[in-house]
């Protein structure tokens, strides 16, 4: 058994094995092999020392959710490609999907609303998304708000991976992703920047992104103008804190 006393092995390197392991289990064996007794096994220590670090099995799960976001994070991350804003929103939906499909016990945790509403990393996960979408409005490409946009395609991935899940792997029609993609893609996307029936309000969006550099203006009057351009857009209440693995 691992001693955990002062001299031998850290109490940080001990937790972050048993988030590993039990990480390891939940991927490989399912939600039903992650208990206290197979972890501490797994890992080497008295099932107590568990207690000890996470409380119980639920916050040992809860620092396996925030461990799993926190990867998820960095591997979409890795995907950005500022150059091309709509090819960077492919690869991150690609991304998601095939990151759900390969991880299927993670993924449970992951869009779980009571944790993933107060992980950190899952805000972080939020924030990329969030960046994706607002370079599409910067290029006049973005025909719906982006609180909008990132609305459509939380709810659209999300539904994607879970319906895709549900099916006997040897009857997964990834066909399915690829147009729930176009579809969503077709609703909060332009054909070209900012022309067309669509081109008012690209436009009005596309403004709405510099409205916060606009230094010359006080804060009340980015306030205003960013106020009427919500109005212009449809965007009559700006929603925050959308939670998503996207």
């Amino acid at each position: 058994m691992v001693d955990t006393r002062a001299g031998s092995i850290s109490r940080d390197e001990v937790r972050a094995n048993l988030v590993e392991v039990a990480a390891t289990l939940l991927r490989e064996q399912g939600a039903a092999a992650v208990t206290t007794r197979s972890v501490a096994l797994a890992a080497g220590v008295q099932a107590p020392t568990i207690y000890r670090l996470f409380g119980d099995k639920e916050g040992l799960l809860e620092a396996v959710a925030e461990h799993a976001f926190a990867t998820y994070v960095s591997e979409k991350a890795l995907v950005a490609n500022d150059e091309d804003p709509i090819a960077d929103l492919r690869a991150g939906w690609n991304t998601h999907i095939g990151f759900g499909l390969a991880n299927a016990a993670l993924f449970g945790l992951l869009v779980d609303p009571g944790r993933s509403a107060r992980s950190p990393a899952g805000a972080a996960g939020l924030e990329v998304l969030r960046g994706r979408v607002h370079r599409i409005a910067e290029i006049g490409r973005l025909r719906v708000t982006e609180n909008r946009a990132v609305e459509l395609i939380h709810a659209a991935g999300t539904g994607a991976v879970l319906t895709l899940l549900a099916m006997p792997p040897e009857r997964r029609d990834l066909d399915l992703a690829e147009a729930m993609y176009d579809a969503v893609t077709q609703s909060i996307l332009t054909d070209a920047p900012a022309l067309a029936e669509d081109g008012t309000t690209a436009a009005a969006i596309a403004f709405r992104t510099v409205v916060p550099k606009l230094e010359l203006l006080t804060e009340t009057e980015r306030a205003l103008l960013s106020e009427w351009l919500d109005r212009a857009t449809g965007n009559t209440s700006v929603l925050q804190g959308i939670s998503t693995p996207g």
